[in-house]
């Protein structure tokens, strides 16, 4: 957490030291917002603790919002995050005989819906110093669980069909999340976000519903192994037994640190005309 604080820190120093445009032509309308984050991305399954709310996983994202009025707002972002789980962290039951684990890089795709608490008045570096924000809508996960083997290689999972079934490594997910944005500057912000994602996929973890049985796998030692990991030897390759929970889908949260970045370039020309005409003197002129 030390790390990610500093880089966010860091990108903040580099914002304002690269910030050399005057005030005025900071005046233009900007409704198009460039933002880039740090932080951490907890996983929550079947190989995930009870007590385990918030996870050190790292995740970094960028993104491009669009103002549609001065309240609500579109985003679309890209996020890249790693989640993990593993049954000898567990706090005791029969999770540690079952003895499974993963490891998985992911990409999310998604496109969200904005609506901010206060408006962002008649001219956007106007807004207020801080504003909360909630999000909803939808996207696209890309994951790859994948766990190690006796030689210490990282394998991934999907293709040994550990469960008997096939699955795609691509699932739809629903982002919705709070947010809380404070103003650093006439162009900059600094948002804490915190984003929960409800996926329609129960193998994020490669673990779902029972153990097929060793012969199930017409002698793929890989495949077996990874299977059926129990530390009793006297019921592996046994079929039937409870591997996974599949009444309750995998999910996911991202907590993040952004800086926001108003572009120089708005859509619609009288916006532009709005924000950028120069205000008449005051000083009447003289007979």
């Amino acid at each position: 957490m030390g790390k990610i604080v500093g880089s966010v820190i860091l990108l903040l120093t580099i914002s304002f030291l690269t910030e050399a445009q005057s005030f005025y032509s900071a005046r233009r309308e900007r409704s198009l917002i460039l933002s880039g984050g740090l932080g951490t991305s907890t996983y929550y399954g079947d190989l995930a603790n009870s007590n385990a709310y918030v996870k050190a996983n790292p995740n970094v994202n960028a993104a491009l919002q669009y103002f549609l009025s001065n309240r609500i707002g579109a985003r679309v972002e890209l996020n890249w995050f790693t989640l993990a789980g593993d049954d000898k962290d567990a706090n005791g039951g029969g999770r540690v005989e079952r003895n499974l684990s993963f490891q998985s890089s992911n990409f999310e795709l998604s496109a969200v819906g904005m609506i901010n608490l206060f408006t962002h008045g008649d001219r956007f570096y106007r807004r207020p110093g801080i504003n909360i924000y909630g999000f909803a809508g939808i996207g696209l996960l890309y994951f790859n669980p994948k766990a190690t083997d006796q030689l210490g290689n990282s394998v991934s999972l999907q293709p040994l069909k550990t469960e008997g079934v096939s699955y795609s490594l691509v699932a739809p997910v629903v982002p919705v999340g709070l947010g809380i944005r404070f103003k650093v500057s006439p162009l900059f912000n600094l948002s804490i976000e915190a984003g929960f994602r409800k996926t329609f996929t129960d193998y994020l973890d490669d673990v779902s519903t029972t153990y097929p049985g060793s012969a199930s796998f017409n002698g793929d030692a890989q495949a077996i192994y990874f299977s059926d990991r129990r530390v009793d030897p006297g019921v592996n390759g046994t079929v039937g037994g409870i591997r996974g929970n599949p009444d309750n889908l995998d999910s996911y949260m991202l907590l993040n640190a952004k800086v926001e970045y108003y572009l120089p370039w708005a859509f619609g020309g009288e916006d532009r005309k709005k924000y950028s005409k120069k205000r008449r003197s005051q000083k009447k002129k003289r007979r």
